[in-house]
């Protein structure tokens, strides 16, 4: 099979397509023939070496995708050859054929294409835990969402505003200010000229200036704003440092101003198979009645890849951006 592979850490340079041995069938696995590999920020810090990876290069990364089952361990009896699937948290995803074990399989609707589960998965369970356990939010809460057009953030604006809330983004250019209006932002600031700016805006836009219920921060250098811009007895959910590492925080103050600080990570609030299928059949739910709007992903070829890290590197993109073996 064809698979986009790595053999040392860098720039997109070091990608390029290759000849590897097809994935072994185990027991309590089935194999799978992508259709469309979700690409995300993993799969960058991955590739400069950030991450820590096991194993000998050839590396091939990837986590996400969704395609057809091609073959079935003897011992699953849930799945059939045949079946459409997608899998959100499984490695080597960057090839034609991925082994899944059986437990990370999500049986696709036939009103969810590929290219859609592909977009939707890694990053809509992300917002769905974020939005329903790091902060249950609910009608009449005022959240703020930095990075509002990224993928993760487009999907929190609209989970939020489905559950009834009122939603500020934050973001760096008038274009990426639109993307997120239209995706039902209720007002969006621009990070400006500095921390104290948009503090003091999302403050004033909060109902009564005393600040929103709760912040979603994947920045990570913005936390201290973050809290900033919380109201008394609010909650800042920290879930990533796209801008870097954040600042260390006083507990004295989360005392002082009677404010939460949760932390999230994914893998933590979806350990099971059933809380796979659950929180995927309830975005492809709001999906398939029309509450949840997805763009339609930048695809790539697989064998352009290097050009898809590139792209997603330079922060232009503010959707999805899909391989296709």
């Amino acid at each position: 099979m064809k698979a986009l592979v790595f053999h040392e850490f860098g720039g997109p340079e070091v990608l390029q397509i290759n000849e590897v041995a097809d994935p072994e069938l185990l027991a309590g696995s089935v194999v799978v023939r992508t259709k469309a590999i979700g690409l995300n920020f993993a799969d960058i810090y991955r590739r400069r070496g950030n991450y820590h990876l096991v194993g000998q290069p050839p590396y091939i990364l990837g986590y996400e995708g969704a395609g057809v089952v091609e073959q079935v361990g003897e011992d699953v009896t849930s799945i059939q050859v045949g079946d459409r699937v997608g899998f959100a948290d499984v490695p080597f995803a960057n090839a034609e054929l991925v082994l899944v074990s059986a437990d990370r399989i999500i049986p696709l609707p036939q009103e969810i294409s590929y290219e859609q589960a592909a977009s939707v998965l890694l990053q809509g369970l992300t917002a769905h835990y974020l939005v329903n356990d790091s902060f249950s939010v609910g009608s009449g809460d005022e959240v703020l969402v930095h990075a509002a057009p990224g993928g993760v953030g487009q999907l929190l604006i609209q989970l939020c505003k489905i559950k009834g809330a009122r939603v500020l983004g934050l973001t760096s250019s008038n274009a990426k200010r639109d993307v997120a209006l239209t995706v039902g932002a209720d007002e969006v600031l621009l990070y400006g000229d500095g921390e104290r700016d948009w503090v003091h805006s999302a403050r004033d836009w909060s109902v009564g200036g005393d600040g929103v219920s709760v912040v979603y921060d994947s920045v990570g250098s913005t936390l201290m704003g973050s809290f900033g811009a919380a109201r008394t007895k609010g909650t800042v959910v920290f879930y990533g440092m796209a801008g870097g590492d954040p600042a260390l925080v006083d507990p004295r103050m989360l005392m002082d101003t009677s404010k939460t600080l949760t932390g999230g990570d994914l893998w933590n609030h979806v350990t099971t198979h059933e809380e796979r299928v659950r929180r995927s059949s309830s975005l492809f739910g709001d999906l398939m009645a029309g509450r949840l709007r997805l763009d339609k992903p930048q695809l790539f070829a697989l064998n352009d890849g290097a050009e898809a890290h590139r792209l997603m590197e330079s922060r232009l993109s503010t959707g999805k951006i899909v391989l296709v073996p």
